[in-house]
């Protein structure tokens, strides 16, 4: 692989990695409601990403403007709809998130997002007539097994899982349907909009700014390094490597969160679960072979 091609990559596994890891700041936020660390998680990065956008990506914003100009009637009304119903599906995404990291379990978080890529491709596969290859229908089957075996053992996480895993799917197949914009854009619009439709339950909650120095030094480490940057290594990855090669690499985020679950915040794993989790794991493994293939052969030419 070329030294271009590995930095892309490289970009890609940081950005997965970091994401591995964030449940430890939303853990020591735990003491704290829900709604209150994603009101300020979002008012943050509202803050940062404009900022970076303003400062690094100006032309881009334009360029992004300029296009919307352009469009019919029809087509940008279909972009909004499409913009506004993303962040709905985005926003309960991070709050069902955070309430499950810090009220039902980290694992719970973790399998949401091993389990999202294949209710994303089976969402494509209904919605947007995606083909999907038998090895992956199968796959598909595995993975529905996993997660009624882990029902089994503890109904109140794996449905706290897909209801996570189901709301990101359904906003990447909305996302996948936006077209002509720049995706760093839309993030920075769909947080706008998200901040607009928090302001008023903001308000009517609101008791008071907190003055703890370790909320605001989480809060500002969820919005920066969280959130905005390995969202703009996503971004810088694309740039070189293929999505498919991306959705790969996105696994690990998972896997390091199952890692961060169990050894750093000693959260028991029992066997029926291990099993369950290893039949996931499979059904990844099995759904993405043909990606897997391919790239192990890029790689030995």
């Amino acid at each position: 692989m070329s030294s271009d091609k590995t930095k892309y990559l490289a970009s890609g596994v940081f950005a997965a990695v970091i994401w591995g890891f964030f449940a430890i700041p939303l853990r020591n936020l735990q003491g704290y409601p829900s709604e209150q660390i994603l009101y300020y998680r979002i008012f943050t990065s509202l803050l940062v990403i404009w900022l970076a956008i303003f400062l690094f990506r100006r032309k881009e914003l334009l360029a992004d403007i300029s296009y919307f100009k352009q469009i019919d009637g029809l087509k940008r009304r279909q972009l909004i709809y499409q913009i506004v119903g993303a962040t709905v599906l985005l926003v309960l995404n991070w709050y069902t998130f955070i309430y499950a990291i810090n009220n039902v379990s980290i694992k719970s978080g973790a399998f949401a997002y091993m389990v999202c890529p294949l209710i994303t491709a089976f969402g494509g596969f209904i919605i947007l007539k995606e083909h999907l290859y038998k090895i992956q229908i199968a796959a598909l089957v595995l993975a529905t097994v996993s997660i009624l075996m882990l029902a089994t053992g503890s109904l109140l996480e794996v449905t706290w899982s897909v209801v996570i895993a189901a709301l990101y799917a359904f906003y990447l197949i909305i996302q996948r349907k936006m077209q002509g914009l720049d995706k760093l854009n839309v993030l920075a619009v769909q947080i706008t909009i998200a901040v607009l439709l928090m302001l008023p339950f903001f308000v009517y909650q609101h008791t008071g700014l907190p003055l703890e120095s370790t909320f605001w030094l989480n809060i500002v480490l969820i919005a920066v390094l969280f959130t905005v940057f390995p969202l703009f290594l996503s971004l810088f990855a694309l740039v070189g490597i293929p999505s498919s090669t991306l959705g790969i690499i996105i696994y690990i985020n998972p896997i390091i969160a199952f890692a961060v679950a169990i050894i750093y915040f000693k959260e028991k794993i029992d066997p029926h679960q291990l099993t369950a989790y290893a039949l996931l794991l499979f059904a990844v493994f099995l759904f993405n072979w043909n990606l897997i293939k391919g790239m192990l052969t890029f790689k030995r030419i």
